[in-house]
């Protein structure tokens, strides 16, 4: 489609949420391939001069949130092949758990790597194995364990894969005559194409000048979309499998309320992937709804940031209480998760400092008590604060006046019954290959 690279800056802007540490897009206009790439932000990156150069009716971008590899430039993606078979680029969302294994069997056949992401272990596996591309595709994504959805374009074609047990979402539209994949369809919306459907889990869609075809590289399939989607990741205004994101967590909210008698003057929301299960939770048991912390609009997500200290900054740049609301009131305080601890600890005190009478903290998931190994940047269960104490415990570390967390079975009426949980309750879905090591 005309003027490919823009929508991909575009899209990449309205996915900016699904990581900060660094970008890239590449384009093809049928007979040359242009990659620009940049460790920050999709607007830090790309000027209107960037985007000139990348001329072509296909692209392909990518924002990148490291689970797996360092943040170095040679990581970000999308990842350039460049042999004697043709062009082809790959960007890729998930984990891949059979990783290491496949990386020292492809150095022991000959390969040499750049980098330390899962995403060049895949265009090393394309590379080598045999037959037309999408035999090559099909080879490689049945070899792969994890959680997977992959882009691969080449000067002409355009692939989309998703993993046989559908952990991460990968979506479909159809704009101007063509087609736009992306990871939330928040980003189709962003480029005004309208939703075909999704990716199906160990599914391959190939869309080329011969139309669409579709291929399984997998008989047994499953859907088993990542509950921290819904909780914490995806964007209010994204369908995920067919359900609204807003209104899924609004829902939690409202579940969470069901079984909570607590008194409280107002409810408080975390901005700002807490504030739809808020107003779930205060529209349900008719307390009113206050913005008793407000976010500041230019930090970026705590969560998703690499290193410690990075996060406990960030939530003293990130929010403020607003003193003239939360003053004098029983709170009850709203939040999707709690990882570290440290976060919700810097809140309550915040709450605290700024004249809030009580804090009754309500946290619309299970605890987080078993580390992720498909994507999500829970990389040890020693840093899980959930897994070494119990409610009251933990209530008492983070001063508040209670606490309660949303139970498992809510969780699945809440979003979906075909979710991935293991975070929640240590039941993985694929064999951990040597993992289990930081269990």
């Amino acid at each position: 489609m005309k003027d490919a690279a823009q929508l991909a800056y575009y899209g990449l802007h309205s996915l900016q949420h699904r990581g900060q540490e660094a970008c890239g897009i590449a384009a093809s206009d049928g007979m040359t391939f242009v990659s620009r790439k940049g460790m920050g932000l999709v607007t830090e990156n790309f000027s209107p001069k960037k985007l000139q150069d990348l001329n072509g009716m296909h692209a392909l971008g990518h924002t990148r949130y490291a689970t797996a590899g360092a943040n170095i430039i040679e990581n970000v993606q999308p990842i350039m092949v460049r042999s004697h078979q043709g062009y082809f680029a790959v960007a890729h969302n998930g984990q891949i758990v059979n990783a290491d294994k496949l990386r020292i069997e492809l150095e022991m056949q000959g390969s040499i790597f750049q980098g330390t992401a899962d995403t060049e272990i895949i265009a090393h596996l394309i590379q080598r194995a045999s037959g037309n591309l999408i035999e090559k595709i099909k080879s490689t994504a049945a070899q792969l364990d994890g959680a997977f959805s992959i882009v691969v374009m080449t000067k002409n074609t355009m692939y989309a894969v998703r993993d046989r047990y559908g952990i991460r979402p990968l979506s479909v539209g159809m704009v101007d005559g063509g087609y736009i994949v992306a990871s939330e369809t928040c980003a189709l919306e962003t480029v005004s194409a309208q939703f075909w459907r999704d990716v199906e889990p160990g599914e391959i869609i190939k869309f080329g000048k011969q139309g669409i075809e579709t291929y399984l590289f997998a008989e047994s399939r499953t859907h088993n979309l990542c509950a921290m989607e819904y909780i914490y990741f995806a964007r209010p205004d994204s369908d995920l499998e067919g359900v609204n994101v807003h209104a899924s967590r609004k829902r939690a909210g409202q579940l969470m309320a069901m079984k909570d008698n607590v008194e409280a003057d107002i409810v408080v929301g975390v901005p700002d992937s807490s504030l739809s299960a808020a107003m779930g939770y205060a529209e349900q048991r008719k307390i009113p709804y206050e913005m008793g912390l407000l976010k500041n609009k230019y930090s970026g997500r705590t969560f998703i940031q690499p290193l410690q200290e990075d996060r406990e900054r960030g939530v003293k740049m990130k929010l403020s209480a607003i003193r003239s609301i939360v003053e004098g009131k029983k709170i009850i305080l709203v939040d999707d998760s709690i990882v570290r601890g440290t976060t919700s600890l810097r809140i309550v005190k915040m709450l605290r400092d700024a004249g809030a009478s009580e804090i009754h903290v309500r946290i619309v998931s299970p605890p987080l008590i078993s580390p992720c190994f498909y994507g999500v940047d829970l990389r040890s269960k020693a840093e899980l604060i959930s897994s070494r104490m119990n409610v009251d415990k933990l209530c008492k570390w983070l001063k508040a006046d209670s606490l309660k967390f949303l139970s498992l079975d809510d969780t699945r009426e809440a979003f979906t019954k075909g979710l991935c949980t293991a975070c929640f309750d240590g039941k993985y879905i694929t064999s951990l290959h040597g993992m289990e090591q930081r269990l």
